[in-house]
């Protein structure tokens, strides 16, 4: 039986200690051995998953907005970059900008992004599992397994090898 999104998120929070640990201890393999492998997740991930009926990413978390996706967005909008940003943006501790709250404001009833074309470059590259120096960012692949379904299965099937 295969899990369901809701089953994968439920069985990484489950196992949330161990798998940071073991996504933790992969920093020790070759870096295009850990590229490889992300990878592969990936695209198997990814084969036959339909991000439209999920969308939790949009629902709890916020992209970082670079100056130049604040113009690109508000040049589609229609509005100035400094009504974009007092609007729908905030600082947040790492003094990038964010969301002021979620689900993102763009995000629609039917789980589309309105302003797709034009959306982040954080958004484009979400959940970032099919990048290159996957070392760099296991920290950020650790929270990103609490919320996007096809990153806790990557996550997942990394463990169920690690232990045949």
């Amino acid at each position: 039986m295969i899990p369901s999104d809701l089953d994968l998120l439920r069985q990484v929070v489950l196992q949330k200690k161990e798998l940071k640990k073991q996504l933790t201890g992969l920093k020790k393999i070759n870096n295009r051995q850990l590229d490889d492998k992300f990878h592969s997740g990936h695209q198997k991930a990814f084969r036959n998953r339909d991000c439209l009926t999920c969308a939790n990413c949009c629902k709890t978390t916020s992209p970082i907005f670079r100056d130049v996706d604040i113009k690109r967005i508000s040049k589609s909008l229609g509005i100035k970059s400094v009504n974009f940003v007092a609007k729908y943006l905030k600082i947040d501790e790492d003094n990038d900008y964010v969301l002021k709250s979620s689900p993102c404001a763009f995000l629609s009833g039917d789980n589309t992004c309105s302003i797709y074309d034009v959306r982040p470059l954080a958004c484009r590259e979400y959940p970032h599992t099919d990048r290159k120096n996957m070392y760099q960012i296991l920290d950020l692949t650790s929270e990103n397994m609490l919320i996007c379904p096809a990153v806790a299965e990557i996550v997942l099937n990394f463990e169920k090898k690690a232990v045949k």
